[in-house]
């Protein structure tokens, strides 16, 4: 068996093989890049801060409101007009107040939508994290298979011209026709510009992947080309009972339904009585006076101590266009929220269903990948042979030669479609992270 024979056998093992640089780049740590630096985690997290400032305000509604007060004030007229001069006047005090809202059903629904909404946003993270490291392991796997190509297509320019030099020296002899000899320049030509855009795909595949990550190219370093996966048995029923109960966009539809439900509740119960409470305590308050009239003085002082009050009221809205349009507002809220949930349970199954066939499709596809990959190494040693004793020609090897290279290709292709199948597969039941 030649050396060409031997490379062919031993490609499925290559790709196996991890890269020996020590800083190579897993696809782990590019989704834990992403999931730090993307665009789309930092939005996500900002949406769960919203969603905090929103509950904090709909709990200040229905807890009560407390302040502390201090004061003091002066004044100082140099004369008036009854001929008292120099009249001057100080107060202060100190105390505490407070107010409450004893019955309010529509902030106490505001805030149970609060609540639900500050779920749905928490979900709503995760499937955003979930859909974060899916597109971040599909693009990965996107520069490993362009990396993977770009050698195969090197190895195929590499035997194009040592496939041109030989029929170029079999037509100086006179054993091979001129159009032999063309057909190998045009091979060889179409070798060299499958490798430049195979190294151009290397380079665009880097720079998309950066992107997802959040940082420049440059800053991106080697990247692991190891391509290796595993076939796994997966069970369509199991598969479809997971992903209703852990997949985090269905959660955050159910919550952001609840939370539209009670919003359009707060709404439609603004339409009652409501009862309000407030008081006050002044633990101690002081004035003073001093004028001056016709040359004498007069001053005096004065304090209070304990000084309580109260206030019960009550108030409903008889006639309000705004909360009708609230009410309206809070209902097409609802609806669309409804829709939203009721959209994705309704398509859950056939996204499941899709998801497995891409799996079973990626797998046997590699399958069938690796056995054509084996018949035209086999088929090459075969032809060799032929042609060392000359039952074959050049271009019958040229022919065989061009066959390896597309089962080649054909497997890396293959080899990486699993791997995504696999994080897609992991998306579609919640199991991201």
């Amino acid at each position: 068996m030649n050396r060409k024979t031997v490379v062919a056998w031993l490609f499925p093992l290559l790709l196996a093989v991890p890269s020996a640089h020590a800083a190579t780049l897993t696809a782990d740590q590019a989704v834990q890049i992403a999931l730090r630096q993307s665009t789309q985690s930092v939005q996500a997290e900002a949406s769960v801060l919203d969603s905090r400032s929103g509950l904090w305000s709909a709990y200040s509604n229905v807890l009560p409101r407390v302040s502390a007060d201090a004061s003091r004030s002066g004044g100082e007229t140099r004369e008036l007009s009854n001929g008292v001069t120099n009249d001057r006047g100080y107060s202060g005090s100190y105390g505490v107040s407070g107010s409450w809202g004893i019955l309010d059903l529509s902030s106490w629904a505001s805030l149970r939508s609060a609540q639900r909404g500050a779920s749905a946003a928490k979900f709503d993270r995760a499937a955003t994290r979930a859909q974060i490291v899916l597109d971040t392991k599909r693009q990965f796997y996107e520069v490993v298979k362009a990396m993977h190509l770009s050698r195969v297509s090197s190895q195929a320019l590499k035997l194009s011209r040592d496939d041109e030099r030989r029929v170029r020296a079999l037509y100086e002899v006179g054993s091979v026709s001129k159009s032999d000899l063309l057909k190998a320049r045009v091979r060889t030509s179409q070798s060299e510009l499958d490798s430049l855009i195979a190294d151009h795909n290397v380079t665009a595949q880097r720079v998309r992947l950066a992107t997802q990550l959040g940082l420049s190219e440059t800053a991106l370093g080697d990247v692991d080309s190891t391509l290796q996966a595993s076939k796994i048995v997966v069970d369509a029923a199991a598969v479809a009972a997971e992903a209703r109960t852990r997949r985090p966009d269905v959660k955050a539809a159910e919550a952001a339904f609840a939370s539209a439900e009670w919003r359009l509740r707060s709404a439609q119960v603004s339409r009652l009585p409501g009862i309000s409470l407030s008081a006050g305590y002044t633990p101690k308050s002081v004035s003073s006076f001093a004028s001056e009239l016709n040359g004498v003085t007069t001053s005096g002082s004065s304090w209070a101590k304990g000084d309580r009050s109260g206030r019960i009221s009550a108030s409903m809205p008889i006639f309000d266009l705004a909360t009708e349009s609230r009410i309206t507002s809070a209902r097409a809220s609802a609806m669309r929220a409804r829709e939203t949930r009721d959209a994705i349970l309704r398509n859950l199954d056939s996204e499941v269903r899709i998801t497995l066939l891409g799996y079973q499709e990626a797998t046997e596809r590699e399958s069938l990948a690796r056995r054509t990959l084996e018949s035209a190494s086999e088929n090459l040693n075969l032809v060799q042979q032929k042609y060392n004793v000359g039952s074959a020609t050049i271009l019958d090897l040229i022919d065989s030669q061009v066959q390896l290279q597309r089962a080649q290709s054909d497997l890396v292709s293959a080899m990486a479609a699993i791997r995504v199948a696999e994080a897609e597969l992991d998306q579609v039941r919640g199991r991201s992270e």
